[in-house]
């Protein structure tokens, strides 16, 4: 997963109870920033901005997740160096809070499953066999 997409599905869902003020404002702070840029980068009206939102809305709609990581591929938002800065940026401040590195998955590759929540996930490969 690019980074932006998992800085702001990880940001969405990480502000946990005992998340001090002070850790919590510097966090929104880097999300905000992040959110801003994509703003200014692509339009206030924009299909990413449209999809940032409804993964606001919904953090564990797994299907507007999908949209988000589709929306960044299409604008080619993962290709810019200034939203990517701002997303490790994020990224970094969701690890600081207390459990913050459990929200961040990423994962590249084949027959991989991803699971969140205290939900399993498995993947089940079967080869037919040739005569």
């Amino acid at each position: 997963m690019d980074p932006i997409t998992a800085a702001i599905i990880a940001a969405t869902s990480a502000l946990l109870p005992g998340v001090h003020e002070v850790e919590k404002k510097v966090f929104v702070d880097a999300y905000e920033a992040l959110k801003n840029l994509i703003k200014k980068k692509f339009g206030r009206q924009s299909e990413l901005v449209q999809a940032v939102e409804a993964v606001e809305a919904k953090p564990d709609s797994s299907a507007r997740k999908e949209l988000l990581k589709e929306e960044v591929t299409a604008a080619k938002a993962d290709e810019d160096p200034d939203l990517r800065n701002a997303a490790e940026m994020l990224l970094k401040q969701v690890r600081m809070q207390p459990g913050g590195e459990q929200h961040i998955q990423s994962a590249i590759g084949s027959y991989i499953a991803q699971a969140e929540q205290g939900s399993t996930a498995n993947v089940n490969v079967t080869h037919s066999q040739e005569r």
